[in-house]
């Protein structure tokens, strides 16, 4: 149990916590929530004893074993799996005197130790290391580098290796999924699910929240606010309690009606029904928590295009990579509606392929056709750290504006920055004192005011509080243009794609089930990994020769012959579903008819429930052998 009696945490000038009390009990998985800058991570340092109240205690048991992900690695010379052992000191603390033991052939001594070393499952330490390094995405060509030869993103692994490896009765993780992808974030949203201690959750990610969480803390003006439930309870909560606000009912009744009115225009332009159904679950659960963020600071739409063309980019027998084939037979029309979510493990290849096709980087081989009026809006990291530091958002967007030859006023400028949360005096300060969370937000408007017309956005949900991930999904919604996403953010990819597009062992290719499918192939792939031992990605650091432009045809030739037969039978299954899901909504739209359940229907209504029996049956087998045979030919 931990107990915050009257504190008060200020940061600088900021109070960002006033006179708050509360308690929080043994088991409990909390969320802590906030808008950036609210406290959160402040709050973290303080629980951890490494910064200090302004006034008020907090009160922990000393026996209460802590473990904490750090926020910053060094450039150290101990190996990926020896850094994450480390972080079981108890394991280092009995190896360390065993050894000195051996040395001076104290056995009695030695003997105790190895009992410890039982009583701890010691032996078990490397070998326990190591999957939580493979789970988080690292391969066992990697294991034995140092951690100094690891980018930014990957020593961020390290450190929630660590945290996790680390014996703990209280789990504290701020933004642990930041740098994960979809793969690794699923993963440790299982581990968590087995974790029994007491969990604090710092995260942007509200699907991961809602299958961890059980409680929730918000920061709300100055005090943290308890909400028992998960996220989606949370948003519920909320919104009744906002609701009761009359001021608030007609932003409530606006929001409300933006929702209704493209709920219904998916319903009618969806084509794969199977997803289409999850995709408007998402989207009524959508229009359900509008009112929760009624007072979000952030308000902003996609303006309206002036030209759409119907066919704005043909890629047509792409190979991606860079001194080797990446990925090879990239075949895709990008229709004007399109709107794809890709899908795949780090280092698969999709944040090279957006790179491709963004001009960022040339194809290998292939060509890439694209309309005249194509205006693209390319979304990476590397957008915010190219931001121009001494600059102000002000200035930025009157010089973007001049360029464009459509100078703004003022105040429009003013205006659109607002919709983003850039206000008053804000607008006309360096970027250089803005948070990673600001400069992300910032780097998007940019793209939104450039009127793209497609869309192509890596990662967009780094670094952005729970309520900008929200308004940038509700933007994306009614955005007019086409859309290819790479996202470990699954509320934002369901919400915002019509189709999905995995790449996995050098193939592209489409992903007709939907995200709950993919959950499910991915848990079939780690047990298939389990059993080979082989990891989740192809060795990092092994090269492949390098083939001439004659050579790639051929063996993209080769590859296309073994594919044919099953993506044929992926094509007739497609068909198979379809036809019996069609059959299913006729038969469905019968039942809910009042008259079949009169006396007189009654041998009718017996034949329609055997036959939506016998049907469900089929299209059951269907799904089940059109994902076999997908994973089939992911293995081609």
């Amino acid at each position: 149990m931990i107990s915050l009696n009257n504190i008060q945490l200020m940061r600088g000038t900021l109070t960002l916590l006033d006179d708050v009390s509360l308690v929080l009990h043994k088991g409990h998985r909390t969320g802590i929530i906030g808008r950036n800058g609210s406290g959160k991570t402040s709050l973290f340092k303080a629980l951890a004893g490494e910064i200090s109240l302004e006034k008020g205690e907090i009160s922990m048991s000393n026996s209460i074993r802590c473990s904490t992900m750090a926020q910053e690695t060094p450039s150290s010379q101990r190996t990926a799996v020896d850094f994450v052992i480390d972080a079981h000191k108890v394991y280092r603390s009995i190896e360390e005197d065993m050894a000195l033991a051996e040395t001076s052939g104290d056995d009695n001594r030695l003997a105790s130790l190895h009992s410890n070393m039982e009583n701890i499952h010691g032996y078990d330490i490397k070998n326990q290391a190591e999957q939580l390094l493979s789970g988080l995405g690292f391969h066992t060509s990697q294991f034995d580098n140092l951690v100094g030869s690891f980018s930014g993103g990957w020593r961020v692994r390290l450190n929630l290796a660590a945290a996790l490896m680390c014996p703990s009765d209280l789990l504290m993780l701020d933004e642990p999924t930041n740098h994960l992808d979809l793969e690794a974030t699923v993963w440790l949203e299982q581990w968590l699910h087995r974790y029994q201690g007491t969990i604090l959750l710092i995260s942007h990610d509200r699907t991961f929240l809602d299958s961890v969480i059980d409680h929730v803390l918000s920061f709300e003006g100055r005090n943290l606010n308890a909400y028992t439930g998960n996220y989606s309870d949370y948003e519920r909560l909320r919104g009744e309690k906002m609701a009761l606000q009359q001021a608030m009912y007609e932003k409530q009744q606006r929001r409300r009606a933006d929702v209704e009115d493209f709920v219904r225009r998916f319903r009618y332009k969806a084509s794969k029904a199977k997803q289409a159904q999850s995709r408007l679950k998402e989207l009524n659960r959508m229009q359900e928590i509008a009112p929760a963020h009624v007072d979000s600071p952030f308000r902003f739409r996609f303006p309206e295009l002036k030209s759409l063309p119907p066919f704005p980019m043909q890629v047509e027998s792409l190979t991606i990579g860079f001194d080797t084939p990446l990925v090879d037979a990239i075949n895709l029309t990008v229709r004007g509606d399109t709107r794809i979510g890709l899908l795949g493990y780090n280092g698969s290849g999709k944040s090279t392929l957006l790179k491709v096709l963004s001009k960022q980087m040339k194809p290998l081989v292939g060509e890439i056709l694209e309309a005249n009026k194509l205006r693209v809006g390319y979304y990476a990291q590397h957008q915010v750290d190219e931001l121009d530091q001494t600059t102000t958002p002000m200035k930025m967007f009157q010089k973007l504006a001049l360029e464009s030859g459509v100078p703004e006023t003022g105040q429009e400028t003013r205006n659109f920055l607002g919709g983003f949360a850039f206000q008053g005096s804000r607008v006309e300060e360096r970027i250089e004192i803005f948070s990673g969370g600001e400069k992300a937000r910032l780097a998007l408007a940019k793209i939104v005011w450039q009127k793209p017309n497609l869309l192509l956005l890596d990662e967009p949900t780094n670094h952005l509080d729970l309520e900008m991930v929200h308004a940038l999904t509700v933007a994306l919604q009614a955005y007019e243009g086409a859309l290819i996403v790479v996202s470990h953010d699954r509320h934002l990819l369901a919400n915002t794609v019509d189709e999905f597009y995995s790449i996995h062992l050098g193939v592209f290719s489409e992903f007709k089930g939907d995200l709950h499918d993919y959950e499910k192939w991915l848990n079939q792939q780690a047990k298939l990994a389990a059993k080979s031992s082989s990891g989740f990605e192809e060795p990092v650091g092994v090269t492949k020769p390098k083939l001439d432009k004659k050579e790639q045809r051929q063996l993209a030739a080769a590859k296309r012959e073994k594919l044919a037969p099953l993506k044929k039978m992926e094509r007739s299954l497609e068909s198979t579903i379809d036809r019996n899901q069609q059959a299913l909504d006729k038969i469905e739209i019968k039942l809910a008819e009042e008259t079949i359940y009169d006396e007189g229907n009654k041998m009718l209504l017996t034949e329609l429930l055997q036959k939506q029996r016998q049907l469900k049956v089929e299209l059951s087998e269907a799904e089940e052998k059109w994902l076999e045979t997908h994973e089939q030919l992911a293995q081609i």
